[in-house]
């Protein structure tokens, strides 16, 4: 547990959005930073995801890692004061699921870059903010930038 602790800190270190630069760029340096580490470790990123399934401790790390992370993403894109649609919270912590099967089959085939799968997960989360209407929201992060 004091190893996947640690890994936790680390993740968190490099995804930390830097304020002074635009939504949808923190994002993008955030996931890149995910990615990176990822790819650094990925034997490790492999057998964590296949033992969330059996080590209830892994699970609530991978669960509590998550729902920082949905947090942080709507903190990002729904303005400060501005209650967060339950939809877009719904797509947001939904494409952290997909975000990790994705990553998995990246790590497992490694027949693609890692921009382009940053690339693609960029686009479904649009994809499921637009689906679950928060298509005004990234409008405004786009006039942000």
């Amino acid at each position: 547990m004091a190893t996947l602790e640690r890994a936790a800190e680390e993740l968190r270190a490099r995804t930390e959005p830097d304020p002074s630069k635009p939504p949808l760029e923190q994002l993008t340096a955030s996931l890149d930073g995910y990615l990176e580490l990822i790819e650094e470790n990925s034997a490790s990123y492999e057998k964590l995801i296949e033992s969330a399934t059996t080590v209830a401790e892994v699970r609530e790390l991978i669960d509590n890692v998550r729902e920082l992370t949905a947090q942080r993403i709507l903190a990002g894109i729904v303005p400060e004061g501005q209650e967060q649609p339950p939809a877009v919270r719904a797509a947001v912590r939904s494409w952290l699921w997909f975000m990790d099967g994705a990553c998995l089959d990246w790590v497992r085939e490694r027949d693609f870059s890692r921009r382009e799968l940053r690339d693609m997960l960029l686009g479904t989360l649009m994809g499921s903010i637009v689906a679950a209407g928060g298509g005004a929201i990234l409008n405004s992060l786009a006039e942000q930038s």
